[in-house]
């Protein structure tokens, strides 16, 4: 039976601990990201907006690189807006500079009204690599 395994990027930021949830868990040879955000390492949200969505994006690959993957790995994404008509433009463009060339992974976007104060959210699941 495989077993899950915490991972954890080098600078933890508070609301893992805040919120009892662990950055991403490795099962066998996929890596499940929980959700990221534009968190600053206190926890509290980057007030710009695209400022946010590319710290999200930052977060994001501080887990995967604590797992040894990169975005390359990822295979399915699943994004929250708390206002997407407004924010799909600069999200696809932050997007479009860190997901790099085709193929693309998955992705599904969801609109939602809260976010903890927060709103963008990113998570995935990524393939780890030197695994089949």
């Amino acid at each position: 039976m495989t077993r899950r395994e915490a991972v954890f990027p080098a600078d933890r930021h508070a609301l893992y601990q805040e919120h009892r949830y662990s950055a991403a868990i490795r099962s066998g040879d996929l890596l499940f990201v929980s959700g990221q955000v534009g968190s600053r390492a206190d926890g509290s949200p980057e007030p710009d907006f695209e400022a946010e969505v590319r710290l999200a994006f930052r977060n994001l690959g501080a887990v995967l690189e604590a797992a040894g993957c990169t975005l390359a790995d990822v295979v399915d994404v699943t994004t929250f807006h708390t206002d997407p008509p407004s924010q799909l433009e600069t999200v696809m463009k932050v997007r479009g500079e860190a997901i790099g060339e085709p193929p693309y992974p998955n992705w599904t976007a969801v609109g939602v009204t809260w976010l903890a104060g927060f709103r963008f959210e990113i998570k995935v699941i990524a393939r780890i690599p030197g695994d089949v």
